[in-house]
């Protein structure tokens, strides 16, 4: 299996961040901003074409210079990730599924301003996906109650999800050929590797990426094999951040 995991582009959130360096204010689901939805579309050209004037040196294709010919889609019920995946289905051709674990560390909360508490939110529901984004498909579970509904995560809970996503994911790919993309967030990224290459969880190494930026691992019979990290090179350098 060759697995992609894709930070969402840039989203509302991430811009009230970069200009205020706080979340004050912030949005327990944001949308991406005007410069994310760029990046959407440099993102998607990229995930279904090779580059072009690249030679091919190596027959396994390090840098994806062949493409990716992605065979599987799967994004976080967050509405950044999710609109990020539309964008990458659409041109891909590829169907895009839900699947919740793969939302940020913390799911669907807001900071109440006087307590300073973290409360859980809902999350948005069935119809309000079927209506927005109509090509998604749905977990089976999912109704109008909202996806989340849960207190806020925390962090021994969001390392516990990544091991269940790892785990999950090389039962349904794992011994196969597959090409696998993981739409998902930054934080979660953190854990993600985290467990991929079983660091320890005291004290893990910060891995940085950036929006819409692409790794790849490659799962082998007895180990994972780490090809590249936060790959941006693809992107114009203003749309960058």
């Amino acid at each position: 299996m060759q697995l992609s995991f894709i930070r969402h582009a840039q989203s509302e959130n991430n811009v009230l961040l970069d200009r205020t360096g706080s979340y004050d204010g912030r949005s327990e689901d944001p949308e991406l901003s005007d410069l994310g939805i760029l990046q959407v579309k440099q993102l998607a050209e990229f995930l279904s074409r090779p580059q072009p004037g690249k030679q091919i040196n190596k027959p396994s294709d390090p840098q994806n210079v062949q493409g990716f010919q992605l065979t599987h889609l799967y994004t976080s019920l967050m509405v950044r990730a999710v609109a990020t995946g539309v964008g990458i289905s659409k041109t891909t051709r590829l169907s895009l599924l839900g699947w919740p674990d793969l939302h940020e560390v913390g799911g669907i909360y807001q900071k109440d301003r006087q307590t300073g508490m973290e409360e859980g939110r809902p999350g948005h529901c069935k119809s309000y996906f079927e209506q927005r984004f109509p090509t998604l498909i749905l977990p089976c579970s999912l109704g109008e109650e909202g996806w989340w509904n849960k207190p806020h995560e925390g962090k021994q809970e969001g390392l516990l999800r990544a091991r269940r996503v790892y785990q999950e994911i090389v039962m349904r790919h794992g011994r196969s050929n597959d090409r696998v993309g993981l739409i998902s967030h930054g934080d979660f990224y953190q854990m993600f590797l985290s467990v991929v290459l079983d660091l320890p969880a005291d004290n893990p190494p910060f891995f940085e990426i950036n929006n819409a930026a692409v790794s790849r691992f490659d799962f082998e019979s007895n180990k994972v094999r780490v090809v590249y990290l936060n790959r941006l090179d693809y992107m114009a350098p203003e749309l960058i951040t």
